[in-house]
């Protein structure tokens, strides 16, 4: 039987700012059992004009990335980032739609139903065997939380892990990045990162794991402005490590 095929979107942030995370996503992918390729096109969702408001702007960006996957039906599409993720199985079809681009916006609401966050895949290959022995405080980013309605499934990949122990902090709070808002409202940004720092020094976590990069800068960011140098890594890194 064939291998599972999988279309990786790395994202445009994972390009310009972690390279690292997109490799080691597509390793853990292959070790899974699935074939994985990166459709040549692919740029950015368009979110950050999406947040602003510019809907055709959005549109003209995130034409270029669905162009690229919809030519493959039959696999799935893997987002390293819930916020991507979400663009993308929820609001591109509406986006498309506002910028009047009819075809796009039914070729992206059939798009939508392949579209998958990493850790859905990892669930969905099954049992992991791994180990990777840390205190790790893992973080519920909002969009994959309350737009996706991923909660556990990260946190059950981290403890089938032998070795790692989940940590109790402020998981579902914010970490104050939001896209633009961190630039728009940066002293709100701040104040609501070093909250969420906080809770994570407190809870005597040695590492700090979530499944978005966006998120996992702005606190990593804060946190070595602040001169805390404990390590931030995105699940992906993780497995990558961990998996036997």
């Amino acid at each position: 039987m064939a291998a599972p095929h999988i279309l990786l979107f790395p994202t445009c942030i994972v390009d310009a700012s972690s390279p690292d995370l997109g490799r080691a996503t597509r390793r853990v992918l292959e070790r899974l059992g699935y074939r994985v390729t990166i459709p040549s096109g692919v740029t950015c969702c368009g979110q950050p004009a999406w947040n602003s408001g510019f809907a055709e702007e959005a549109a003209s960006v995130a034409a270029t990335t669905l162009d690229a996957l919809v030519g493959e039906p039959d696999a799935r599409v893997c987002v390293p980032a819930g916020s991507c993720a979400t663009m993308m199985r929820v609001y591109w079809p509406e986006l498309f739609r506002i910028a009047g681009d009819t075809d796009r916006s039914t070729a992206a609401g059939i798009l939508a139903a392949r579209v998958r966050e990493f850790s859905e895949l990892v669930t969905d290959s099954g049992p992991l065997v791994g180990r990777y022995e840390m205190r790790v405080a893992y973080h519920r980013s909002c969009h994959m939380l309350r737009e996706l309605g991923i909660d556990q499934g990260p946190i059950d990949i981290l403890r089938s892990l032998d070795g790692c122990e989940i940590m109790e902090w402020r998981d579902d709070l914010c970490c104050g990045f939001g896209g633009t808002f961190a630039v728009k409202e940066p002293e709100v940004s701040v104040a609501m990162a070093d909250a969420k720092i906080d809770s994570f020094i407190a809870s005597g976590a040695e590492e700090l794991v979530g499944c978005d990069k966006s998120c996992l800068l702005q606190m990593e960011s804060r946190m070595r402005r602040r001169g805390i140098d404990l390590p931030v890594r995105h699940l992906a890194q993780v497995l990558d490590e961990a998996l036997v």
